[in-house]
């Protein structure tokens, strides 16, 4: 049996909500420990989906609670209704749609689905929803298009193969995967990188995406490698060897800095949008630092290092930087 603090991490609810779904009757724990901490078994999982399901639809929780005790309810009505809501709305989530699919199936043999069956379920009905509104899911082509999921699964097997023969991040198979990479990236979120950031920390933080994409830490890894290797590849026609050389060590020791001050300048973004404050410059002057400490400080490799940008297109795909925080760095810098 689960814990109260257990079952709501698997269905990305909060403790409070069940609490509250518990004050109302609409789900009550089966059992209780001799602490007095809520249990919750099977029976109580395959409702807390049902609930969630119904709640996606639209019903309010005290329609969920009547449908749900009255004689017309079964978990074979909610998922047949659940499935057709999701074809109208993500027509790619092909992997949700086989996992209800297997559930119905054993509901309508009179079979009991295994709690681990329900914990999928809602695992996969909560994933994209911890990352992404409704309105960025259908601007995602990787949800909406059957043929992107294709692309990325004989990508990921490409490289994968790669990584198998051992195969180093920096040679040319590897920058020419990292290519088509970036490319059907900036295709399937129509070079959003918002888009793109939100789809990384959802492989970096979600097992269940790791497994559906077969993205691995490792692989993740290897193909961030071998884009820095791309990159430095690209910017090689424009910068001298020396910058590159530096940029190279920059890459090995300092590069993993950016992601993470990347999401410091949004959420101050949001919450000074003037650039005014003193937490917006020190983090243009944080931003100033690291990119000195990648290119150096010739005030001549400034413009060359922006002739590639504006030359290459692929120097400005999933880098993370959009430009509107561009636009506020710029503005943090001038900010008296």
């Amino acid at each position: 049996m689960l814990k109260v603090g257990e079952l709501a991490e698997r269905a990305g609810l909060t403790v409070r909500t069940l609490h509250h779904y518990d004050s109302i009757g609409l789900l009550r724990p089966s059992a209780r420990s001799d602490a007095g901490y809520r249990l919750y078994d099977r029976d109580d999982v395959a409702r807390l989906q049902q609930i969630q399901a119904l709640r996606k639809f639209g019903m309010a929780l005290a329609d969920i609670g009547a449908y749900l005790d009255s004689p017309d309810a079964s978990p074979l009505a909610v998922i047949e209704r659940q499935l057709a809501c999701l074809d109208r709305q993500i027509d790619e989530a092909t992997s949700m749609r086989d996992q209800l699919l297997r559930v119905r199936a054993q509901l309508a043999r009179g079979e009991a689905p295994e709690l681990s069956t329900w914990l999928t379920t809602l695992e996969q009905m909560t994933m994209y929803d911890k990352y992404f509104s409704q309105a960025e899911l259908q601007q995602l082509r990787l949800v909406q298009a059957k043929e992107s999921k294709l692309d990325w699964q004989a990508l990921v097997s490409q490289v994968r193969a790669l990584m198998a023969r051992g195969i180093a991040p920096d040679s040319a198979q590897a920058t020419q995967v990292a290519r088509r990479w970036l490319e059907i990236l900036d295709r399937d979120t129509g070079g959003n990188q918002d888009l793109a950031r939100k789809l990384d920390h959802m492989l970096t933080n979600e097992p269940q995406a790791q497994q559906e994409t077969g993205i691995s830490v490792e692989l993740r890894a290897w193909i961030i490698d071998a884009i820095g290797a791309l990159r430095l590849e690209l910017y090689g026609k424009y910068l001298p060897p020396a910058v590159i050389a530096q940029m190279r060590r920059h890459h090995a020791s300092r590069g993993h800095e950016w992601p993470a001050l990347f999401d410091r300048i949004r959420a101050q973004m949001q919450a000074d949008p003037s650039a005014r404050a003193s937490a917006s410059r020190e983090l243009a002057r944080q931003k100033a630092e690291l990119f000195v400490d990648m290119v150096g400080s010739d005030p001549a490799t400034v413009p060359l290092f922006r002739k590639a940008i504006g030359s290459e297109p692929l120097l400005r795909m999933g880098v993370g930087m959009s430009d509107a925080m561009v636009a506020w760095l710029q503005a943090a810098d001038a900010a008296p």
